[in-house]
């Protein structure tokens, strides 16, 4: 169970910081991750790191940060170059766009930013590890801070990390653009637990991380050397109470009562968003004019409430995309405007919270569609205002609250005439279906709340803590290696069952040239030079092979996954085995090794197989998925057995099976120490034929019947060494 404080960290913190004639006034921020987070960071020693919006001048910094303690708050100040060139540089130039796939359009790779990105990453570091301790629990969040998991975790080895991303992961065609993409992933991976709005964001990620980074995939978990990193889906909720009660206020029910009045009866459209160009403001500009045009009765009997609030409107994008949209609502206005009704009521700045409430409460239907978003809070925000159970919602698909909302009415932003048939259906839909459609959403946004959102982010953090520390415990680690040694030691006679690509060397793209090195030799010769050894190398290599590689070695071997076994010198083989069905599956194999680059088929005496690791990534699994479903049809009631293995389907007679081949040397023989070590499925087999008091280990931290595991080959050569220093120092 871990113990010790909550250490939240992000770009910004939950307050604003105002600036009159040289003195700072400290302001709460309504904002749904401040609200979301304040159960946890004011309790207790939990603290909150982040900048605090404005450039402090030095001499007043001690006393922002000594009022900021008193709100369980740290800053991290920035000059004007670090917010330049890491913020709206790095941050809103390279990472902004790219996630939001604007890649071509509006990224600017600059070298200066980068190196900024990683300064002030460090800054944000070096004030956590002021106050993290061992046992402390971090959560990081944001496109900002990619990088400071990783920077974390070199200085606290052991401290549990989360990380959440609040925007949209890009596809790996998108992300690979990025030049720092593996410095990105790997900053990311410094965390314990990585968690997105949605799925697509997870896959995104970890495929990412397997193209880019060679790492392997068990689902959504990625596997490191030293652990285990979970990615996993949390779509973040709002105060749905907080929106609710608002909208009861005698503040907001006056506003209300304002709003019906002016409007007098003409419905309203809702549009609320920042100034940016993922949110699609132009294209729903452009629906709701095909609606005025090509359905003229709603002329005079509806209008767009559009409220743009400011953002970085100093940055030309941002400076052109506001021009458009004056045109485009000017535009609008000029041509449908009469005496007493303009079309488009446009308002370029921000409300007060008590407004919003208000509007969201009034809004005959919100139009919120973004043409990429990572949540899109706004489409919560007027679900929970809709006390009456009334309204309707139209919601871009592109947002992660479309996986949600479900009962909204859901639109493809670039489609300007589906959009335009949405608005005209929302306005025509029966007071019936708007209550039948709204109290699902309602429910949906209650459960899903925002405080739920941390409950279970926070729970998930310590089971995935709790998992790696449970690995942990079976990973052969120093103190376990002079445990085995310890009980080899005692013994005197022994048997070593050892598999040989993925565990005795690394996998080669040619298998044929991944045979042995002269330092793999003098392991296994020093191993069988003790008579109480016994060694045996346990392939799924044909008998060709490890006869050309070990057969001058004083070692039993054992090829095509126990087909054939050397013993004493002479290969034999299972009786009465056939190889007739190959002309069946042969046929199968063929097909997909044409229809995939890369892959190749290899024959073996009872078995064939079908290599895939030199497929591109993705593609290989795709078609090794295909290829099995397709050979179950094949070998169906044919005595066959199918091998999904490390990049390999494998098919081979029933009758032959590691494990049974283990069993039989096993047979008869009391051998007081016994050891397995393997790393792909075929080995499973060994691991379960294995008697209980038999050490058995896994070469990949996966799940496994296996008791132990080491990370990789070098670990396995190390502790196979290690067995004959062991002997010396008896001697």
């Amino acid at each position: 169970m871990m113990t010790g404080k909550t250490i939240i960290v992000s770009n910004r913190l939950p307050v604003k910081i105002q600036e009159n004639n040289g003195e700072y006034t400290l302001l709460a921020s309504e904002g749904g991750l401040a609200t979301g987070l304040g159960t946890i960071y004011r309790e207790g020693e939990n603290v909150w790191i982040g900048w605090p919006g404005a450039e402090i001048p030095e001499e007043k910094q001690p006393e922002i940060t000594a009022e900021l303690a008193g709100l369980s708050l740290r800053p991290v100040f920035l000059s004007q170059q670090e917010i330049s060139e890491y913020y709206e540089g790095f941050s809103n130039e390279v990472l902004w766009p790219v996630f939001h796939y604007y890649a071509s359009t509006y990224s600017n790779y600059k070298e200066s930013n980068w190196g900024f990105y990683q300064q002030v990453n460090q800054k944000f570091a070096d004030e956590v590890l002021k106050i993290a301790q061992p046992g402390d629990k971090i959560w990081v969040h944001d496109y900002q801070l990619l990088l400071l998991p990783a920077i974390i975790r070199a200085q606290l080895p052991g401290v549990s990390i989360g990380f959440f991303l609040h925007i949209p992961f890009p596809s790996f065609q998108l992300f690979r653009l990025i030049p720092w993409r593996k410095e990105l992933l790997e900053g990311l991976l410094g965390a314990d637990l990585v968690g997105f709005h949605t799925f697509d964001d997870v896959q995104h990620f970890t495929q990412g991380c397997a193209r880019l980074l060679h790492l392997n995939l068990s689902a959504n978990i990625v596997s490191l050397p030293d652990r285990l990193v979970v990615a996993e889906a949390f779509p973040m909720g709002i105060d749905e109470q907080k929106y609710a009660a608002l909208a009861q206020s005698d503040e907001v029910l006056q506003e209300i009562h304002q709003l019906k009045e002016s409007f007098n009866g003409i419905k309203t459209v809702l549009s609320v968003d920042r100034l940016d160009y993922s949110k699609g403001i132009l294209q729903r500009l452009q629906a709701f004019e095909e609606l005025l045009k090509t359905k003229p009765e709603y002329l005079e009997k509806v209008v767009l409430y559009m409220i743009v609030v400011p953002s970085r409107d100093t940055v030309p994008q941002y400076r052109n995309l506001r021009n458009e949209i004056d045109k485009r609502v000017g535009n609008i206005n000029s041509l449908f405007r009469t005496m007493d009704w303009s079309p488009v009521q446009y308002f370029y700045r921000s409300f007060p919270i008590e407004t919003l409430s208000a509007l969201y409460a009034t809004a005959d239907v919100a139009l919120v569609t973004p043409m990429r978003d990572g949540m899109n809070l706004v489409s919560k925000e007027y679900v929970a205002s809709r006390t009456q159970n009334n309204g309707v919602l139209i919601l871009s698909e592109m947002a992660g609250s479309s996986r949600e909302l479900i009962d909204a009415l859901i639109v493809n932003p670039n489609d300007i005439k589906m959009m335009t048939a949405a608005i005209a259906q929302a306005l025509e839909m029966p007071a019936d279906e708007q209550e039948s459609r709204m109290v699902k959403l309602r429910q949906n946004v209650s459960k899903f709340n925002v405080k739920h959102w941390v409950k279970i982010f926070m729970d998930r953090l310590r089971e995935v803590k709790d998992m790696q520390q449970a690995l942990h415990t079976r990973f052969v680690g120093e103190v376990t290696r002079k445990a085995i040694y310890k009980i080899y030691a005692k013994t005197s006679k022994r048997i070593f069952f050892l598999d040989y690509d993925g565990t005795l060397v690394g996998f080669h793209a040619d298998p044929q040239k991944a045979s042995p090195d002269e330092k793999l030799y003098r392991i296994l010769q020093n191993l069988a030079a003790d008579p109480l050894n016994k060694v045996v190398i346990i392939s799924g290599r044909d008998y060709e092979t490890l006869e050309k590689w070990f057969g001058h070695l004083p070692i039993t071997l054992v090829a095509d996954h126990g087909a054939w076994q050397k013993i004493k010198g002479e290969w034999t083989t299972i009786p009465a085995l056939n190889a007739a069905w190959k002309k069946n599956v042969q046929p199968v194999l063929e097909t997909f090794a044409d229809r995939t680059p890369g892959s190749f088929i290899e024959e073996k005496t009872y078995s064939l197989a079908w290599h895939y690791r030199n497929v591109e990534t993705g593609l290989g699994d795709l078609r090794a998925s295909e290829l099995v479903n397709n050979l179950r049809f094949v070998t169906a009631d044919k005595g066959l057995q199918i091998l999904p293995g490390n990049k390999v389907i494998e098919v081979k007679n029933i009758e032959i099976n590691k494990g049974k081949g283990v069993a039989a040397l096993l047979y008869g023989r009391d051998y007081d120490f016994k050891i397995a070590i393997g790393d792909d499925h075929t080995d499973e087999d060994i691991f379960k034929a294995m008697p209980d008091n038999a050490a058995t280990i896994k070469v990949g931290s996966n799940s496994s019947a296996a008791k132990y595991y080491v990370n990789n080959v070098q670990e396995v050569r190390t502790l196979l060494a290690g067995f004959v220093q062991e002997t010396s120092a008896q001697i």
